[in-house]
């Protein structure tokens, strides 16, 4: 999936946009995972559209939730949609999934996104299994940004930080937390200019391995300095427990994927995710010949071209704006 698209599915489930009142029946609570999007709705302010939904759905089988836009304004923070849905934790004892954000770029950018500590989410439900944040507000448009305090969780599996510009103190925050149930952690860095201020030093306790112990996907992605990740990633402990590993989206370069060859065993990995990169023909070669004859799937699609202007050369991640 890019940012482009919204999920078809979610946790398993097939998502479900909440219809208006009048279009009945509705599918059983624990059957999809249900999407409240204030545009489809008619721009309803959310508060109504929550009224609505917990309503007409009976929230005590509802497994998973998609929010999308939830603004009937331009902007508007994601907090106080989100204290509606901590008020009512306790109404949603199946929820295993919560998807934040689910917006493409044709609704709003995601650095303008308008998010909030998400740290009440983890506490208010303690056996959440899926967690999707997207966004960042790298613009200053809201009043408290993107953020997260270090936690225990003792049974979320899947964790998500899509953003544009992942700020490093949410990147610490992650490597802070205890989460001894985590299997597959992915992170989009994103670049400086929208807010993407974490270093490679940042995710050294991730890469030390150890912190997760459950971890088997490691995704690291959508970053400017994805050789320096790719270089540290070549020697770090944690690979020795991972099934597939992500370095996709972001501008990785030949002196990357040299690192990774270079560096140590990665052909216990089922799957190697290189896809959005700027490697030249022979390395990718390489890479094919050196990781395809130990059974490794590698995903060197969306080659990229550097732009260039003025006799340099400018390489670009996925997503940022």
């Amino acid at each position: 999936m890019t940012f482009a698209d919204h999920f078809e599915t979610f946790h398993g489930l097939p998502v479900f946009s909440l219809p208006e009142p009048r279009e009945e029946p509705l599918p059983a609570a624990d059957g999809v995972a249900w999407r409240l999007d204030c545009f489809d709705a008619g721009e309803m302010p959310f508060a109504e559209l929550w009224r609505s939904f917990t309503d007409r759905v009976p929230s005590a089988d509802v497994r998973a939730l998609v929010i999308g836009p939830w603004w009937d304004d331009e902007y508007t923070e994601l907090r106080p949609a989100l204290e509606l849905i901590l008020a009512d934790a306790e109404r949603f004892p199946a929820l295993r999934a919560l998807f934040l954000a689910d917006v493409t770029g044709e609704e709003c950018e995601i650095s303008w996104l308008q998010l909030t500590d998400v740290t009440p989410v983890l506490e208010a439900f303690p056996l959440l299994e899926e967690f999707c944040v997207r966004g960042g507000d790298s613009q200053g448009l809201g009043e408290e940004p993107l953020s997260l305090r270090p936690v225990r969780h003792e049974a979320l599996r899947v964790l998500r930080f899509e953003s544009g510009g992942l700020p490093g103190h949410v990147v610490r925050a992650v490597g802070a937390c205890e989460l001894p149930a985590l299997e597959h952690l992915e992170l989009w860095l994103g670049v400086s200019h929208y807010g993407g201020d974490a270093t490679v030093s940042d995710l050294a306790p991730i890469l030390a391995g150890g912190r997760f112990p459950a971890l088997r996907h490691l995704g690291l992605q959508d970053s400017e300095v994805q050789d320096e990740i790719a270089a540290a990633v070549a020697s770090a402990p944690v690979v020795a427990q991972l099934e597939s590993l992500s370095l996709s989206m972001g501008t990785l370069t030949d002196s990357g994927a040299e690192a990774l060859l270079g560096g140590q065993p990665l052909t216990d990995l089922k799957w190697l995710d290189l896809h959005h990169h700027f490697l030249s023909e022979a390395m990718a070669d390489r890479v094919r010949t050196a990781f395809g004859s130990a059974g490794t799937e590698v995903d060197l699609s969306e080659h990229q071209t550097p732009h260039r202007w003025q006799n340099q050369e400018w390489r670009y991640v996925a997503v940022s704006e």
